[in-house]
């Protein structure tokens, strides 16, 4: 490839990108959803084969072995460049961007407004199932993109720190309550995930998200941390964070993590 693609990505850019064989597309759709018609080429992942799954933080990254095993099944390999989507806006994408992240593979693009937006631009469909060489891969975990509950709760009331909480406005006040305790981590500051895309435009990220964001106290200021119940949500917002170049990590222990926990702080 001769210049990197952008890290989201519109589905004409992508569409003329497809022959290209270091392109690959990832497709984190419902399985349905994808038998019914895809992106040509898009191999379909399980969203849930990117989560620990053990309560209760389900939303944990799985071990490297596991990741490894996901990975080397999509046959993931050093000089691919990964393009993520979905039909939800974003949100399992994200999470698949997050992990690539995690685990040094820094090729990667988010398809904007994913499967709505390509549907939308009335580019090709294809029902046939995609899949790929296996391929061989070691995973070392760098921590760099994630925090602890340990580290976050030592660093409540840095200044330096902001908690971008992604649930709903009923999850972040303790009206719904989804954990032992109910509410929010000291000082996080909430804006739902769903604020950040626009339905007009088939649930691409809102073209005005940094002045959005900055009028509820987000942005490139001070370090950021995003999370929600399982990091599924928080993910787009890790997304949206990295794409307006904020410096921005995810918790992915999130409120199932520390809702759950006898000793962590909360606010209603």
């Amino acid at each position: 490839m001769k210049h990197e693609l952008p890290l989201v990505i519109e589905p004409e850019q992508l569409a003329a990108q497809l022959e290209h064989e270091d392109v690959r597309v990832i497709d984190l759709s419902p399985a349905q959803d994808y038998r019914n018609g895809h992106i040509p080429g898009a191999i379909a992942l399980s969203s849930q084969l990117l989560l620990a799954g053990i309560p209760p933080a389900p939303g944990k990254l799985p071990s490297a072995a596991q990741l490894e095993e996901v990975f080397g099944d999509l046959g993931l390999k050093p000089e691919q460049h990964i393009v993520a989507c979905d039909n939800e806006g974003g949100g399992w994408a994200g999470r698949l961007l997050w992990t690539l992240e995690v685990i040094g593979h820094k090729k990667y693009s988010y398809l904007n407004g994913g499967m709505r937006a390509w549907r939308g631009a009335g580019l090709p469909l294809s029902t046939e199932v995609s899949a790929s060489e296996p391929s061989e891969i070691e995973i070392s975990i760098d921590s760099a993109s994630s925090i602890t509950v340990e580290e976050l709760q030592q660093r409540l009331g840095d200044d330096k720190l902001l908690v971008w909480d992604a649930r709903s406005p009923a999850e972040y006040y303790g009206e719904r309550v989804l954990a032992m305790k109910g509410g929010h981590i000291p000082g996080a500051v909430n804006c739902d995930w769903l604020r950040l895309m626009d339905p007009a435009r088939e649930l691409r990220i809102r073209s005005d998200a940094r002045e959005f964001l900055a009028n509820l106290g987000i942005d490139g200021s001070r370090e950021i941390v995003t999370h929600c119940q399982a990091h599924h949500r928080s993910a787009f917002t890790w997304l949206v964070g990295k794409s307006l170049g904020f410096s921005i990590r995810a918790y992915p222990g999130s409120w199932s993590e520390w809702g759950n926990l006898p000793d962590t702080p909360v606010e209603r």
